[in-house]
């Protein structure tokens, strides 16, 4: 396996249902099919759905059911405790994934869901949420971290970023991304399919995965927050055995254990755009 074999592996959670793809569940799911029989399917992760639509998700997969790998999505006040049934009908559910802060809540949902599910609580990009923080490693559960959407003041600076992968790390709670990671280096671009849309900067998925793995490994937030914000695709050199940016440089068994144990996946509504960007750049 190579380096970028590593940081690929099960990275994209698909969330073709979602904004601001927003397609409707059977041209969804078809994609998501395809993509695990492309060139790339090993770069692909989980379908996402949100909990009210899994019974629609159901009739429509039918015998295609066994071929998915799911992840949940709903608010906290949910029906959590549905998910055994749900399970028990064939739905090869992973993970869940919710939004709140509140650690009562966190506490609450997590004694609720089956084990073996991963859980990830998505929690907003501010400085008063250690609490949280703090409940989620004590639940031993996942954060979502979200990194932009369809209006420019939905995406976090760069140092917002480098903030919260600090304290992610400093708990040593895994955590995955979502939303405005359609392409690998940083650079502006539409901010939906519309014509007419506006335009904006997006975050790139490779410098969130080396700014995870240079605070992983010991960086400090000051860099983090520069390498997340780098726009030269020439800053980077990838080969076989390692990713490099810049002076920092990372093996493939290094990117492994980031993906593994630290930066766990990114929801996207798009497949194609991240590995058309990669193929691109030459690094695929």
């Amino acid at each position: 396996m190579t380096a970028i074999d590593s940081v690929l592996q099960g990275l994209i959670d698909y969330a073709g249902l979602y904004p601001p793809a927003s397609l409707d569940m059977r041209t969804a799911l078809c994609s998501y099919l395809g993509h695990a029989k492309s060139k790339h399917a090993a770069a692909l992760g989980r379908f996402i759905v949100d909990l009210n639509r899994l019974s629609e998700l159901r009739n429509l997969a039918g015998n295609s059911l066994r071929n998915l790998k799911v992840s949940v999505i709903g608010p906290a006040t949910a029906d959590w405790d549905s998910l055994p049934m749900l399970l028990d009908d064939g739905v090869s559910i992973e993970a869940v994934e919710i939004k709140t802060d509140e650690p009562a809540e966190i506490d609450r949902i997590t004694t609720l869901l089956p084990s073996g599910l991963d859980a990830y609580f998505e929690v907003p990009l501010q400085a008063n949420i250690a609490a949280a923080l703090d409940d989620l490693s004590a639940a031993g559960v996942r954060a979502k971290l979200r990194m932009g959407g369809v209006v420019a003041d939905a995406f976090p600076s760069a140092e917002a970023i480098a903030q919260m992968l600090s304290a992610f790390s400093m708990r040593r709670v895994p955590f995955k991304a979502t939303a405005g990671l359609h392409y690998p280096i940083r650079s502006r671009h539409l901010f939906t399919y519309a014509p007419d849309s506006p335009t904006g900067t997006m975050h790139g998925f490779v410098n969130l995965v080396c700014a995870a793995a240079l605070i992983h490994f010991g960086g400090d937030e000051d860099e983090a927050r520069v390498l997340l914000n780098e726009e030269d695709p020439a800053a980077w050199n990838i080969s076989p055995d390692t990713i490099a940016w810049r002076s920092f440089q990372w093996s493939t068994e290094q990117l492994r254990e980031v993906r593994q144990q630290f930066f766990i996946s990114i929801g996207s509504c798009s497949f194609v755009e991240p590995m058309h960007g990669l193929e691109a750049l030459g690094w695929l």
